[in-house]
Order: C-alpha cells, then structure tokens, then sequence
C-alpha cells in the first residue's frame, strides 16, 4: 500500500472494516460460512467434500459462485478506474447491503446471504487498475505476509515503518469483524444498515 496517497489507504482501512464486519455477520448468520473469506470457504469446501457433508459443499460452493458473480460486477462498473467509476462500484455495494439488511422481512432468508456475498465480491473492485484488482479488502492473508516481508527489510536496514500499512489493514478487517459478530448478536442482519451508511458515506465522498 505504499504506493497510495494517504487517503486512498485511509478509504481501504475502512472498507476492510466494512468487510470484516459483515463477513463476521455473515460467518454467525450461516452457522461458519464466509461471504468475503473465500480461501477459508475453499479450505471448508474440501473439508465438506471429504467428510460427505454434500449439502454444506454445495452451501459454499454457491457462496464462492455469487462471490466471483459479484467480483465481476464490480469490476464492469468500475472499468475505466475513473472516481466516479469508484463512486458507482460503493453505491452498488451500499445497496446491496441494504438488500441483506432487510432480507430478515422477506419470505427466503437466503435473499441475504446472496446479498452480501455479491457486495463483498463488488467491494474488491475499489481501487482495481487497468481492469487488476489493488488493494485485496475482503481477505487479509496477503497483508500479513508484506508485514513479515517489509519487517524483514526493515531488518535489513530498509524503510523502518513499512510493514505499518499492511498492519493497519489486517487490524481494521479484525476490528470490523469484532464489531460484526457483537452486532449480530444483538440484532441478527439489522445490523447490516450501519455497514450500508458507511460505504454509502464513502460514496459520496468518493465522488
């Protein structure tokens, strides 16, 4: 992340919380499945398939799906990387968002979870270049190995305080994640709104 100004590392500490947040939620609502964390839902996936659980494979095999579905929305309504492009990529998670917030008034709960999985596919379009995705905001495995990386070059008589970034990142996703499974807790899928005012927040300033 240290080729990003400084509010564009701000911009991706609080959409990680965003993440962390409802992958929290989502992990609580579908009894340990990610919406956002699909290297664990793959690990899950096999685990499933080897175990015979095909009912609880095929659960995550959908989720991976709408992930990916909604990865590739992101990246179309973000294709030319332009601001408002960026803009329109926080709107169309924003209401996502509010679909699963509400999803617990509808007849098919799974309305939610196919939300939510779709948002958080789109959230990883936000800072893509050239049609590639940049900063990885739904999943934080990447972050942690360029701490170890850069506390290795630091070592070495490198940039004392590179791995910080990275950090803040993993840290942020965790805080949200806190917040979510707490949040969830309290008031199931409701809790959903506040994640939606954020990123629909970030829109408005994005633009």
């Amino acid at each position: 992340m240290m080729d990003y100004t400084r509010r564009q590392r701000a911009l991706a500490y609080l959409l990680a919380g965003v993440a962390g947040y409802v992958d929290a939620m989502g992990f609580r609502h579908l009894g340990g499945v990610f919406v956002s964390f699909m290297s664990g839902n793959t690990t899950r996936l096999g685990v499933d398939i080897g175990s015979g659980d095909w009912m609880k494979a095929a659960q995550i095999a959908c989720i991976i799906v709408l992930f990916v579905i909604g990865a590739a929305l992101g990246s179309l309504v973000g294709l030319d990387g332009k601001r408002e492009r960026r803009a329109a990529i926080l709107w169309t998670e924003a209401a996502l968002l509010a679909v699963a917030a509400v999803s617990d008034n509808f007849p098919f709960a799974i309305i939610g979870s196919i939300a939510m999985a779709l948002a958080m596919g789109v959230e990883n379009a936000v800072f893509q270049r050239n049609g590639s995705p940049g900063i990885g905001l739904t999943y934080v495995t990447g972050a942690l190995v360029k701490v170890g990386q850069r506390l290795a070059m630091a070592l070495q008589g490198g940039d004392r305080w590179g791995w910080v970034s990275s950090l803040w990142l993993w840290g942020s996703l965790c805080f949200g994640a806190v917040l979510g499974a707490f949040t969830y807790g309290q008031i199931g899928l409701t809790g959903l709104w506040a994640a939606c005012v954020v990123v629909a927040s970030l829109a408005v300033v994005a633009r």
